[in-house]
């Protein structure tokens, strides 16, 4: 990222800029689209390219916790996107007081096949910084850390 962007560039809590728009996110397909345009727009925009296998590692880590808060936590509130310099700064609000036992947990997989139990370890091994913090007007925060390289080449 430039370290010489102005203020009316600088990032929002919802990772957009003065210039650009916020798109109301309700479905983990529309979180995605907009965790990729605002790293296309952050870090293409400094003649850089992100590397392919940490996109799709973004994508994945917002397609699970945005999943996780419709189905576990009563319905996603909120999705912010934060680009900074070596990575990008999630935070996935949902309505839920309830928080994940497993969140902090050492990201093994279930055993055996069930359907399901597999997004939390894949949080866990794809993402840093994994914080759950609840909201003050109810429900809870899942922020996390996901880094990005640039592409080599």
């Amino acid at each position: 990222m430039r370290a010489d962007r102005t203020a009316d560039e600088a990032p929002t809590a919802l990772g957009t800029t003065a210039l650009g728009t916020t798109p109301r996110v309700t479905t983990a397909a529309a979180a995605r689209a907009h965790a990729q345009a605002v790293v296309c727009q952050w870090w293409e925009a400094d003649s850089r390219t992100v590397a392919e296998e940490d996109v799709v590692d973004l994508l994945l880590v917002v397609s699970e916790l945005v999943t996780n808060a419709i189905r576990h936590g009563e319905g996603l509130a909120g999705f912010d996107v934060r680009p900074v310099t070596d990575g990008v700064r999630l935070a996935v609000h949902d309505h839920s007081d309830v928080l994940p036992d497993v969140a902090y947990g050492p990201g093994a997989l279930p055993a055996g096949h069930h359907g399901n139990g597999y997004g939390w370890p894949l949080i866990i091994r794809l993402a840093r910084e994994i914080a759950v913090d609840r909201r003050p007007e109810g429900g809870k925060t899942i922020s996390v850390f996901v880094p990005l390289r640039a592409a080599s080449g």
